[in-house]
């Protein structure tokens, strides 16, 4: 595969390129393939740990007077499977993705459970490779901006709900589609104001779909 494309948009360059094949390579390619390449399993939980590091210490610095309890609800807003995958998303993770056929076939490209585990697993490669430093400039550049409009994804449905009720407008959801096996379901659902479709969410869940639903007509609505 050629990074070279990849590593411009990521102001990256790396010296292994070996770490990023594994960081794109899903579970499903190493089953049916047979062939011996890891997946991107170990380097998603390596990613991780290290996103809950930084992402704490630079919201500890940037806001001194957030108790311990809204410092939490910030980080897990910013870190939540719906941000990381709009950011994967946009930055065309998909296109270097290692799939089996069957997820292929089902989406798997573009679902966002697993776009969200690249941006960890990618985390992960991007430390191991260059270091804390090159990690952390990772998630400063692409997750640490635009904060204050990520953080409203955590009270979206509630936010959502005092606007409507404080203009006099009614809020529904209403499930627009569901695509995907059992196991693996993708629900597609619009916000609805006072009758008028409004922005549209996809996800793993209804929940996640109305919650993702309610933060872009926020973003619109803004």
């Amino acid at each position: 595969m050629d990074y070279s494309k990849l590593e411009e948009i990521l102001h990256y360059q790396f010296h292994n390129k070996e770490l990023l094949d594994t960081a794109f390579t899903h579970k499903s390619y190493v089953n049916e393939s047979h062939t011996v390449c890891e997946s991107y399993e170990r380097l998603e939980f390596l990613g991780d740990s290290i996103l809950e590091f930084v992402s704490s210490d630079v919201l500890y610095h940037q806001y001194p007077d957030y108790p311990e309890g809204k410092l939490t609800k910030l980080r897990a807003s910013l870190v939540c499977e719906y941000t990381l995958s709009q950011i994967t998303r946009d930055l065309g993770y998909g296109d270097y993705l290692y799939l089996s056929h069957g997820e292929e076939m089902t989406g798997g490209r573009n679902r966002s459970s697993i776009l969200c585990d690249l941006f960890e697993s990618v985390l992960g490669a991007i430390y191991l490779d260059g270091g804390i430093e090159a990690a952390r400039e990772y998630v400063n550049r692409f997750l640490l901006t635009d904060i204050e409009n990520k953080s409203t994804f955590h009270d979206a449905k509630s936010l959502l709900q005092e606007y409507s009720q404080g203009k006099g407008l009614t809020l529904e959801y209403k499930l627009v589609a569901s695509r995907g096996p059992e196991h693996n379901k993708e629900y597609e659902v619009v916000a609805i104001l006072n009758g008028v479709e409004k922005e549209k969410g996809t996800g793993s869940t209804k929940k996640m779909a109305e919650q993702i639903a309610a933060h872009r007509t926020l973003l619109k609505i803004k």
